[in-house]
């Protein structure tokens, strides 16, 4: 297995060598894997004046998988648009056709109370959300700021493919299907067709498509109704699939459900597998360098990788118990901890999961 190491900027290099130290167990025990790092985002910005240099994207075109961290921060946003950190994670999106984005909001067991929500709302909370990454508004043209000041005009285009939406919805109802023991899965679309022609088009085609799939419930749900039902009943939902910009909201939404932005681990995936596996938060610069940040959703993406990527269920449990009994045994970082409980280092966080493994 060739893994490609992106750490990034800020927090990212910090809990990425808390990975690969699990990662460095797993191999002790036999796991064969091969890495190869380089730089991305501000880091590579600062050393070769691009935020994805031609040597880092060939590398992640040649890798089976892409070990990402974060990029970005404050000191890069005078900078051209192309040229600023977060270019770089939609450019290996983009070049490498990364187009499913699987975001698991999970809580476990220890951290109900860490949620802003009531313990009883979100324990036992599973929900997998599906966004879809190539298309949308983030990349539909033209887009542009133009005009004088004073009567300036700023355009972006919601574009969608009837293939871009019905690749995603494969993979959505794949995963609802699987999901489901003992039961029938659930498949919750998210779109807002009671507006925009390009979301009536999404709902048409998982319409279309959910007869291939009929062990699995389909429903839809316009997506600011979604957002108050993912605060006021998470546990309605099993796997939701989403375009690119409202499963971004809609997936940190949810990550708050969880206790805190540092649990949850993500996956990227081409149609074949391959993917490029990061946690959801960002580079968090204010605490860069302190030694503070959560190292769990670097490490749980790694555990994603050995799942989905290499189809190795059992390492990944390994990784995933790892950290369920590191959590059983009272570590944590600072974003949490409860009050009085005593807060621990990235290092010692990391050391802590090696030790379960």
């Amino acid at each position: 297995m060739k893994i490609a190491v992106l750490a990034g900027d800020g927090i990212g290099p910090e809990i990425m060598a808390e990975a690969l130290k699990v990662l460095d167990a797993l191999r002790r025990d036999g796991l064969k894997a091969e890495t190869e790092s380089a730089l991305v985002g501000g880091a590579a910005y600062d050393a070769h004046g691009h935020p994805l240099p031609e040597a880092t994207l060939r590398l992640a075109q040649a890798a089976d998988a892409v070990l990402f961290g974060s990029v970005g921060s404050p000191k890069y946003d005078s900078l051209p648009r192309e040229h600023r950190p977060e270019k770089a994670i939609l450019g290996l999106r983009k070049e490498c056709d990364f187009f499913a984005n699987l975001r698991p909001a999970t809580v476990f067991p220890e951290l109900a109370d860490a949620s802003t929500l009531r313990a009883e709302v979100v324990a036992g909370l599973d929900i997998m959300i599906i966004r879809e990454l190539t298309g949308d508004i983030y990349f539909g043209e033209p887009r542009s700021v133009t005009g004088e000041k004073g009567q300036r005009v700023g355009v972006n285009t919601m574009h969608y493919t009837e293939a871009q939406i019905s690749r995603i919805m494969h993979v959505a109802f794949r995963t609802a299907r699987q999901r489901a023991v003992g039961r029938p899965g659930k498949l919750c679309s998210i779109d807002k067709m009671n507006v925009l022609e390009t979301m009536q088009l999404w709902r048409d085609i998982a319409v279309e498509i959910a007869p291939e799939y009929p062990d699995v419930a389909l429903s839809h749900m316009l997506v600011d109704n979604a957002a108050m039902q993912l605060i006021r009943n998470p546990k309605q939902f099993d796997v939701m699939v989403a375009g690119n910009m409202f499963g971004d909201i809609l997936s940190d939404e949810a990550s708050m459900l969880t206790g805190s932005i540092g649990m949850l681990p993500s996956a990227s995936l081409d149609a074949n597998g391959k993917g490029l596996y990061e946690p959801i938060h960002g580079s968090a610069p204010d605490i860069s360098g302190k030694g503070i940040a959560n190292p769990l959703a670097q490490i749980l993406s790694l555990g994603m990788m050995l799942r989905y990527t290499f189809n190795l269920p059992d390492w990944a449990d390994r990784v995933d118990g790892a950290v369920k009994k590191t959590l059983a045994q009272g570590w944590r970082t600072g974003d949490i901890a409860k009050l009085g409980e005593k807060v621990c280092s990235t290092s010692e966080m990391g050391a802590a999961v090696v030790g379960n493994l």
